[in-house]
């Protein structure tokens, strides 16, 4: 693989739908190579057709796919850019009634996959000599609200994670970006977190321009596009309806 090639070179995971998947899209139509992880083989395999990604079936979180994923990656010829999107929410319960299997699942994924996919491949971005790792945090991960405990707990430790790998990674040369998008109309989120579509459509009832996968996708493209050295360290992108966690404007 030429240098060229090699700067240019990325894993996204969470890339069978949502942020994710517009993520891949995003990058190969920049001319990045792109390998495209998340659980959902068939998903993938219909995305990897469109974009001329190469579609790795894995789940984060599980370390036998871990290490498969890192030895077909560097048997690819490596990346230079790890894009963590995979995670999400699970439950919108006070902490009076939390669900303990939520609120592990949600550690598990969005802290401990994070973890131990950067962990995997921080020798080979090492290696590279101008690493870079994009972490998809939250705004959830910067204020907390009624009902979001689990959640805002996941993000918050992912957060905190981001900033300690700046810190310990910068010797190394390896950037370390963090993206904390607000309200994102995606297929999935809201359903998967609250469990119904009705539920689900509330969340943006009213809201006339909520942001799309596309729009965080962009900024996640311009961000680890970028000159190496330039370290846009925390993105926070929220529609403008929503002035913060606690304000949000619905019309109608």
């Amino acid at each position: 693989m030429t240098d060229d090639v090699h700067k240019k070179a990325a894993l996204v995971t969470g890339a069978s739908s949502g942020i994710g998947e517009a993520a891949v899209r995003a990058l190969a139509s920049g001319g990045w190579t792109v390998f495209a992880v998340a659980r959902r083989a068939d998903r993938l395999e219909a995305l990897a057709a469109e974009t001329g990604a190469t579609a790795i079936p894995a789940d984060i979180s599980a370390d036998d796919d871990v290490s498969r994923l890192l030895s077909q990656v560097t048997e690819a010829g490596g990346i230079d850019t790890l894009v963590n999107i995979a995670g999400g929410a699970r439950g919108a319960d006070r902490i009076a009634d939390a669900s303990t299997e939520d609120w592990d699942w949600m550690y598990r994924v969005n802290v401990l996959g994070t973890m131990k996919l950067t962990r995997a491949f921080l020798p080979m971005l090492r290696a590279h000599g101008e690493g870079t790792v994009l972490n998809l945090t939250s705004t959830a991960g910067l204020a907390a609200y009624e009902g979001g405990g689990g959640y805002n707990a996941a993000k918050y430790a992912q957060r905190a994670m981001t900033e300690a790998l700046r810190l310990e990674e910068a010797e190394h040369n390896i950037r370390v970006i963090e993206v904390a998008p607000g309200l994102v109309h995606t297929e999935e989120f809201a359903l998967n977190r609250l469990g119904n579509r009705q539920a689900a459509d509330k969340v943006y009832q009213g809201v006339e321009k909520p942001l799309t996968a596309g729009d965080v996708a962009d900024v996640v493209r311009y961000a680890v596009s970028a000159p190496h050295h330039v370290n846009l360290d925390q993105i926070v992108i929220r529609p403008v309806a929503q002035a913060s966690n606690y304000k949000l404007i619905r019309k109608g």
